[in-house]
């Protein structure tokens, strides 16, 4: 587990994104998964990283990042699943995100990009699905233009 942690913690880094420590290693359990999640404006992300992911840098547009990994599981393994959701700003707007799935050797992780306003606090609802195990991540963040 922590090798993977580790892994998702520098996959985030190698993103570019320039978070605190506490905010890099946020996870829910959630049944037989541990969720790791950040979310993050698109500037900080390189600009040869945002090519190579197809990503937009704006400073109005947020980029999530999503790890799944088998928490009951020696190792915990990352896993692929079937994610999808949307971001809602204070006015109750619902934007869909539309996730790219990411395998890099052992790691697997999900992206998805949303706009947002100035000083403004997004909330996820996230639906994470796999082999008929269905559950629910929400989470909020608060955004603002660099």
């Amino acid at each position: 587990m922590r090798t993977l942690a580790k892994l998702f913690l520098l996959v985030s880094v190698c993103l570019g994104a320039t978070f605190n420590v506490a905010q890099a290693e946020q996870s829910k359990r959630l049944g037989p998964w541990e969720v790791h999640y950040n979310a993050f404006n698109s500037t900080f992300l390189q600009p040869e990283i945002a090519r190579q992911y197809k990503l937009e840098r704006s400073d109005t547009l947020a980029t999530l990042n999503i790890a799944v990994l088998a928490a009951e599981t020696a190792g915990k393994p990352a896993q692929r699943v079937s994610i999808e959701g949307y971001a809602m700003n204070p006015l109750s707007v619902q934007q869909r995100l539309e996730f790219q799935e990411v395998v890099e050797g052992d790691a697997v992780y999900y992206l998805a990009q949303t706009r947002f306003t100035n000083l403004e606090t997004l909330r996820f609802f996230i639906t994470i699905k796999k082999d008929g195990e269905t559950q629910e991540l929400r989470f909020s963040d608060e955004f603002w233009r660099n």
